[in-house]
């Protein structure tokens, strides 16, 4: 008998037991990356375990790609704090300076994040003794982005955290450039800032609720993000309705589909207008052509919150994807995936997401099994977290696996066209990859 065999790879499983598909660790960054809500436990790993695994892989990746996945991660699916981490663990490798200079200079996009770097630098520092000292790549970054910010953005993020800007500022030793600027720093320093008129800085001083809302919608004040976030503190204050109503048919930029769906959990007063603003947002998208299929995943892992302070879920998140999807697609079916296969009446806006979520019960991941018995279809969408119970084959047509998990393991690989998050900028991606493709028409 033969001892000396041929050696057997390390079989790699999705955590229901499927066989999961071998990628690299560039691919495996990126699926740990481009979903998560930095440090927030998901429903089979724990956000500690996420970070170390992003933390174990970037040194195996070429700095370039990694910098090149942090500003993809904070422009197309506008993520804040994982993009600091990157750059903080980047600034760990020697050589990667010039990375992390680039990569502070672009992701940081509000005053606050500059105060955010250097905390999590500082991570797990228990005295002054052991906070380390800031990369020379990092202090670069840092000046630079520091220039981006007027008085207005400074005083509306100087918060009594425990890393403020003027320490920034101070750690950086950053060199104004003009007078003004000079002078700007001085007030970051000496905390003398003029204090902006915004809804949190009002609440923060014990302003009347239901006034500091009413005043500020009058004049404008409320971005659409912000309108959204607020629109349940707004009802319960009492804000006049018309006021609400009027501030729907103003502009919302860079507001995901998800965003009024978890809107209308505490507002369904407001439920004609979410869904009017939210079609409004994705009108003018260009049409996909050809037979389409959306297949969402509501098993029970994606009833996990999306962060420990949020009532939205990759339910959620997945369900506003699908409404995306669906406007853009003239020929279209909709499916949910669990324990069984269920097709869902094709509504629009918020009714879509309703069907979805109500479709049928949130069991196991039977994924393989939905996708035997599909129609035919020119283009196949599946939104899912990848962590399927059973085999998962090759789509019968042009295949796409959107992965809104985190989760080291997934299957939408091979055959599959696969991307990772949930941004509306996944129908570019699919725009893009189809635009040199005859196949369909």
């Amino acid at each position: 008998m033969r001892t000396n065999v041929t050696a057997v790879g390390k079989v790699i499983k999705t955590h229901e037991g499927a066989s999961a598909v071998r990628i690299n660790e560039l691919k495996e960054l990126r699926r740990s990356v481009l979903s998560t809500m930095l440090w927030e436990n998901t429903f089979y790993e724990s956000g500690d375990s996420i970070a170390f695994r992003i933390a174990e892989l970037i040194p195996k990746v070429k700095p370039l790609d990694v910098a090149n996945l942090a500003i993809e991660a904070r422009d197309r699916m506008y993520l804040r704090h994982v993009p600091l981490f990157i750059a903080r663990e980047l600034a760990r490798i020697k050589g990667a300076g010039t990375h992390v200079t680039n990569i502070l200079e672009h992701v940081i996009q509000r005053p606050d994040e500059l105060s955010e770097y250097v905390a999590m630098y500082w991570r797990g520092a228990t005295s002054d003794a052991d906070k380390e000292t800031l990369s020379a790549g990092s202090k670069r970054g840092l000046a630079k982005a520091f220039r981006k910010f007027n008085e207005y953005g400074f005083a509306k993020y100087d918060r009594d955290t425990v890393v403020k800007l003027r320490d920034v500022l101070r750690l950086i030793h950053a060199k104004p450039e003009t007078a003004e600027q000079s002078a700007l720093w001085r007030k970051v320093i000496n905390r003398s800032l003029e204090t902006p008129d915004t809804w949190e800085v009002a609440l923060s001083k014990g302003a009347d609720k239901k006034e500091t809302f009413e005043r500020l919608l009058r004049e404008n004040k409320l971005g659409g993000l912000a309108f959204l976030r607020n629109l349940r503190n707004m009802v319960s204050a009492g804000v006049e309705s018309e006021l609400i109503r009027n501030r729907f048919s103003q502009p919302f930029e860079k507001v995901l589909p998800f965003r009024f769906v978890a809107a209308c959990e505490h507002a369904s007063t407001f439920l004609p207008e979410l869904d009017a603003a939210m079609l409004r947002c994705i009108e003018a998208e260009k049409k996909l052509l050809g037979k389409t299929i959306i297949l969402v995943d509501v098993s029970g892992s994606m009833d996990a919150p999306l962060s420990e302070k949020s009532d939205m879920t990759r339910v959620h998140a997945a369900s506003g994807l699908a409404v995306l999807i669906r406007e853009i697609c003239p020929d279209v079916r909709v499916f949910t995936f669990s324990t069984h296969l269920v097709e869902v009446p094709a509504f629009r806006g918020l009714a879509l997401v309703d069907k979805i979520r109500t479709s049928q019960a949130h069991h196991s991941t039977e994924l393989g099994h939905a996708l035997s018995r599909l129609p035919e279809y020119d283009r196949l969408i599946v939104v899912t977290d990848e962590q399927s119970h059973d085999r998962v084959n090759a789509p019968k047509g042009k295949g796409y696996m959107i992965n809104v998990g985190t989760y080291k393991n997934g299957v939408g690989y091979g055959a599959w066209t696969h991307i990772d998050g949930w941004s509306d900028r996944v129908v570019d991606f699919i725009r893009e990859v189809e635009s040199t493709d005859e196949s369909v028409s």
